[in-house]
């Protein structure tokens, strides 16, 4: 029996590759995964090993808190020791480097890092030379270049308390080993310097040359950890490295979606085969073979085929994932572009699931080979599948339970729990709950949703197109388990658009209700203040109207000793910022001695509406009765007390926003530059439109979209596969049809648009199922994220969606149709 399957399948090995391409894809992803995260591991941990081999000795400090760092006198005890030959102590804090605007550059402040120079210099100089004096600095590359500076310019840093200070450019450094400098940039000084820029009094590490592990660990102390270079190395990489545990998980993921649609394009793929086979398994029978021969048979070629397959996939992964490499590797140039690392692992996981899940999705077919009686040789029956279609009570059953039980939940996550991550969970488990009935009852829903496919093809269409709805119809099994593979592909597709759509439809709706100014001014590094004459500055300009302070203490609030206490302009508060309250009223949180607070705070046991909470002052400690609960947002959280209030407990503060609004019908442009202009004396000022702000959101949310569409692309891919090689068998399997209906006048192109049309049919059947259930579910998901989430309805992306679905899948069926078109009539009628 095992030497008939070979031979069967050395007879058919187009039919071998076009079953084992699903499989391919799947795998190639999965491994793809794996090759780019281990590739990316392995480059980290050489750039770091190689960047650690210039330590002998490093002392960091047990605490995170970089208070908490390694004082000046330690680094004298250490460069004290005997066999030390140099001591670098690493000073890292916020400089922020400002551009030929005059504004800070980025939006958060560059690092300003202290550079070592000799043996103990870590980074690579790609120009120049580091630092070695007060004046001199060198800037982060990608940085340097993106502002147009280069060695020998001069440049503006911004010191402690925003002050400016003037550096020459020695040198461009590659800071991509650190992972902060990376993301924010970086200005370089030596140490004396890099302490002066950034306030900081204390350093981060201790890097040593030379010396003894022993003696070092002596002084450092208990407070402190005393790593060779061998193991910061090993601790900087694992640290780096992790993000790519991250990238791991989520593209798994997706790679799991891409085996499930392989899942059910081979089950598919087998029960064609095994419809096709009937005569050939009847006379398997008749000459001796026993179910349990004919079972093992099927399921040995199942398993030769999903080899295949995992070998093609574990190829195809290698390509992936070093092409994904080369694609990272250009938006973030720390990762080195090296060979890819094919792991024994990624080979036995790849081999493996490829292997399993071919033979599991034709197990439910190779049982129903076994059901084949050996007098079926005898005679020709109707293709299996075709007929009147019932689902049979049990499965009725089962549609219905899921259905019911997937709608119950998905009300329940979206409408009766409270609004968050348990809720979002409790729709995606929803989701998927009503997809496996949707699976059951799929067979029942081809011939009604075949018809409304069909219905302008077959108008349209003439004869050829006739014949192909009814031959999309006349499977019903077959059509469903061909097109649920493309349903889950466009249904998660659909979903995200959906989801994507009400979230930029939530956050402008927002913006319009609550934060109705055009332009927020902060510092550039959040946490800092905006000058108070700025504030009088932009008053005095005529195309404002409206100048709001938000000013911020950070003082001790009840048990908290790093409590919060915030206050806005008085005149603004229900006028131009507009709260919503959720308990008591804004009138009585306006009072002396009351406070309002925001119910994100209330709900994390901070004071609740009625309560007293004692705030320290600079006059000592005094009362704060919580009056009003409003809903965090719009710029608006924490304790608000009133102005005169907080001028009255702290005295005069500098602002840490600034609100402002420009005149009505006032150009978006010249409302802009006077901003602008007003801001430009004060470099750490940072301006910030809300239509800017609305479009940074649009295109993060549009970013993400494309990511998960590409991503998801490839479940859509193989259901297009599936589709491809529906038809090819099914062509094969209906070719003394085609002959006859050749013999009666039709022609090679009417044939060919029959095939196109049949294929279109089945896109559009999983595309509409899909976005049916992305609409639903998309909804779902709005509704449990947040209660004032806005559902939007992408029509133009969802009716996109069904276009190009359809469209792909009459460019699956160009092989198919071709091959038919082909094929002698003669022969055809001859064929048995």
């Amino acid at each position: 029996m095992l030497r008939t399957t070979l031979a069967g399948l050395r007879a058919h090995k187009l039919r071998l590759l076009l079953t084992a391409v699903a499989i391919t894809l799947g795998v190639g992803f999965i491994s793809g995964t794996f090759v780019l995260t281990d590739t990316m591991d392995k480059g980290v941990a050489k750039t770091f090993a190689k960047s650690a081999d210039k330590v002998d000795f490093a002392v960091l400090p047990k605490s995170d808190d970089p208070d908490e760092g390694a004082p000046a006198k330690l680094l004298q005890k250490v460069r004290a020791l005997p066999g030390v030959t140099d001591v670098h102590g690493v000073v890292k804090g916020d400089a922020a480097l400002v551009g030929k605007d005059g504004k800070g550059v980025g939006d958060s402040p560059t690092v300003g890092m202290s550079v070592a120079s000799g043996r103990l210099l870590r980074y690579d100089v790609d120009k120049g030379r580091p630092p070695s004096g007060g004046g001199e600095t060198v800037l982060d590359t990608k940085v340097a270049k993106r502002e147009g500076y280069t060695v020998g310019d001069t440049v503006s840093v911004l010191g402690e308390k925003h002050r400016v200070h003037k550096f020459k450019v020695v040198g461009l450094v590659d800071f991509g080993i650190d992972q902060e400098a990376s993301f924010r940039g970086a200005v370089g000084f030596d140490s004396a310097t890099a302490m002066l820029m950034t306030g900081q009094k204390t350093y981060r590490e201790l890097d040593i040359a030379g010396g003894n592990e022993a003696a070092v660990k002596a002084a450092a102390g208990a407070g402190y950890d005393v790593y060779t270079g061998e193991e910061l190395g090993a601790r900087l990489a694992k640290a780096a490295g992790a993000d790519t545990k991250i990238i791991q998980t989520g593209l798994l993921i997706f790679g799991l979606v891409a085996m499930l649609v392989s899942a059910l394009v081979i089950y598919n793929t087998f029960s064609i085969l095994i419809a096709q086979r009937m005569r050939e398994m009847a006379l398997l029978r008749c000459v001796g073979a026993t179910r349990r021969q004919v079972f093992g048979g099927v399921l040995a070629e199942s398993a030769v085929v999903g080899l295949v397959g995992s070998l093609l996939g574990l190829v195809a992964g290698v390509g992936l994932g070093e092409g994904a490499l080369v694609a990272v590797s250009r938006f973030n140039a720390g990762v080195a572009v090296a060979g890819p690392s094919l792991a024994v692992r990624t080979i036995v996981l790849g081999l493996a699931v490829g292997i399993v899940v071919t033979v599991l999705s034709a197990l439910l077919p190779a049982r129903a080979a076994t059901r084949v009686a050996p007098v079926a040789a005898l005679r020709a029956d109707l293709e299996p599948g075709s007929g009147r279609f019932r689902l049979g009570w049990l499965r009725t059953a089962i549609a219905v339970l899921l259905g019911a039980a997937g709608l119950g939940l998905g009300v329940l996550g979206s409408l009766v729990m409270g609004k968050g991550q348990n809720a979002m969970f409790t729709v995606a488990f929803a989701g998927g709950v009503f997809f496996l009935a949707v699976i059951a009852a799929m067979p029942a829903l081809v011939r009604p949703l075949g018809r409304l496919a069909g219905a302008v093809p077959a108008r349209l269409g003439g004869v050829p197109a006739r014949l192909a709805v009814a031959n999309a119809q006349r499977a019903p099994r077959r059509t469903a388990t061909t097109t649920i593979a493309l349903t889950v592909g466009v249904g998660l597709v659909s979903l995200f658009a959906v989801v994507a759509a009400s979230g930029k439809a939530t956050a402008s709706s927002e913006l319009e209700e609550q934060f109705p100014v055009q332009f927020q001014v902060r510092a550039q590094d959040y946490d800092g203040s905006v000058p108070q004459a700025l504030t009088e500055a932009l008053r005095k300009r005529p195309e404002v109207t409206d100048v709001v302070e938000s000013h911020r203490k950070d003082t001790k609030v009840g048990d908290d000793d790093q409590g919060e206490i915030y206050t806005i302009t008085r005149s603004a508060l229900g006028k131009i910022l507009k709260p919503e309250i959720k308990q008591g009223t804004l009138a009585a949180a306006l009072k002396p001695g009351t406070a309002m607070v925001d119910d994100d705070t209330v709900a994390r046991s901070g004071p609740g509406l009625g309560e007293t909470v004692q705030v320290e002052t600079a006059h000592g400690t005094v009362p704060v009765k919580i009056t009003a609960v409003y809903k965090a947002g719009a710029s608006l959280d924490g304790i608000i007390i009133p102005e005169s209030d907080f001028t009255r407990y702290f005295g005069a503060q500098d602002p840490v926003d600034i609100y402002v609004k420009t005149r009505d019908g006032l150009p978006s442009s010249q409302a802009r530059k006077a901003v602008d202009e007003a801001a430009r004396p004060y470099p750490a000022a940072k301006v910030v439109s809300s239509a800017e702000f609305e479009e940074t959101l649009t295109k993060a949310i549009d970013m993400m979209l494309m990511i998960f569409g590409g991503l998801l692309g490839l479940a859509i891919i193989i259901a297009l596969f599936g589709i491809a090689n529906t038809l090819t068998l099914s062509v094969v399997e209906r070719t003394r049809e085609s002959a006859l209906l050749r013999a009666l006048g039709l022609t090679k192109r009417q044939l060919r648009r029959m095939l196109s049309v049949e294929a279109l049919v089945m896109a559009v059947i999983g595309a509409f199922t899909g976005v049916v259930l992305g609409i639903g579910f998309g909804w779902a998901a709005t509704n449990a994220m947040a209660s004032d989430s806005v559902f939007a309805l992408p029509y133009l992306q969802v009716i996109g969606f069904v276009v190009l679905a359809g469209a792909a899948g009459m460019v699956a069926a160009v092989m198919p149709a071709r091959r038919a078109a082909r094929t002698s009539i003669v022969e055809s009628l001859a064929h048995d």
